[in-house]
């Protein structure tokens, strides 16, 4: 039988009730695209707040082998990017990248970002990730230019720690806290 999560936001409670499936359907989206990090920690339940499930999917995370780690960032989609401009971004996606403008750029910032979306993408092999919702269109700009320069390695880690961030922003929303 196959059960929807509570509309519009289930409880921790229920997300501690519900079978395996159930749970990662709730929590897939968590994670951009990678369903995997919520399969990982449904054995780990009860938890007993935010704090342990988040802190359980983040360690979940940075558990997973170099080339999970590496298809979680790639399933992030660019900001303001393709995706943003056909309509397919997630409903997470969307929401985070519209409560900053950036479905609003300027003709010079969506020049500026496709320029900077291009570069970075080739040379660190994935997308420029930022929990846009705890800065401004301003600081995101800045923090694009400024991590650019950074080595491979460093802004691997930057864009997963930004990830967990980014968990934790969804599941404060899904869980209505």
């Amino acid at each position: 039988m196959q059960h929807s999560p509570q509309a519009p936001n289930p409880t921790l409670a229920d997300l501690n009730r519900m079978n395996a499936d159930d749970f990662v359907a709730a929590l897939g989206s968590i994670f951009e695209h990678s369903p995997w990090v919520a399969e990982r920690v449904a054995a780990r339940r009860p938890f007993s707040s935010l704090d342990s499930l988040h802190g359980a999917m983040v360690e979940a995370m940075w558990a997973a082998n170099d080339a999970e780690k590496l298809a979680l960032l790639r399933a992030h989609p660019q900001l303001a990017g393709k995706e943003a401009e056909a309509g397919t971004l997630t409903t997470h996606s969307t929401s985070e990248q519209d409560s900053v403008g950036l479905t609003r750029l300027s003709a010079e910032e969506k020049a500026r970002i496709v320029q900077l979306n291009a570069a970075y993408l080739d040379k660190h092999g994935f997308p420029f990730i930022i929990a846009v919702k705890l800065r401004t269109k301003a600081q995101i700009f800045a923090a694009f230019e400024q991590r650019i320069g950074n080595d491979r390695v460093i802004e691997f880690t930057t864009a997963l720690s930004e990830v967990g961030k980014i968990a934790r922003i969804r599941l404060e929303a899904l869980l209505g806290q």
